[in-house]
């Protein structure tokens, strides 16, 4: 009995979801497709009914992670927050946790991927990079927010790639070590965290002026 429409669909969403929760914590090459077909419910030979091959499956995991990111961001900034709060400096205790760092799985794309696209085809680089701008054009409102400034500018969205790139490469650099040093991975993301809050508080103060 043939598989429906419907259910191919929902087929292969599942086989990207799995696949993505297992190429952020093994890596891509470190996948193979038994393994990936495993981890979605399905035979490894029912693959190819759904990719041409395993480089047109990472190009999907790679948009469907990156407009998730991008979903997630613009609901966790939207998020309501407390009067006085700073919705810049939630996204920073956030980001710098301990709790999202050992959260590879279900955590920042950007961060989970990152390591990966550079050996990928051109279709995954280019969603991956259309997924960045699209979170530094976010970042950016934001940052231009807390400058108390009526709308982006090209100095809001420096300041918004320098601060996220800040907060992945600590992320990034705080995982790689966690295993063999722990302390030293909470002293990266701590470090980080309290000079990006800083700088946080410094913008907020512009902005009141």
């Amino acid at each position: 009995m043939g598989v429906s429409k419907e259910q191919a669909v929902e087929n292969r969403k599942a086989i990207i979801a799995a696949s993505e929760k297992l190429f952020r914590e093994h890596g891509i090459d470190g996948v193979g497709l038994s393994a990936l077909m495993k981890a979605a419910g399905f035979t490894q030979g029912g693959f190819y009914n759904h990719f041409e091959s395993k480089e047109a499956l990472a190009a999907e995991v790679v948009a469907s992670a990156m407009d998730k990111a991008n979903q997630d961001l613009k609901e966790a900034i939207a998020a309501p927050i407390r009067r006085g709060g700073n919705r810049l400096k939630r996204q920073v205790d956030f980001y710098l946790s301990g709790t999202h760092c050992s959260d590879i799985e279900q955590g920042c794309a950007i961060a989970g991927l990152t390591a990966d696209v550079r050996r990928l085809g051109h279709e995954a680089q280019a969603h991956f990079a259309d997924g960045l701008q699209a979170m530094f054009e976010t970042l950016t409102g934001l940052v231009a927010q807390q400058r108390g400034e009526s709308g982006a500018t090209d100095e809001a969205r420096r300041e918004a790639i320098a601060f996220y790139s800040e907060m992945v490469g600590a992320l990034i650099l705080s995982r790689a070590v966690a295993g063999a040093d722990p302390q030293f991975g909470e002293e990266i993301l701590n470090a980080s965290r309290e000079t990006l809050l800083r700088n946080v508080a410094q913008r907020a103060g512009q902005g009141k002026r």
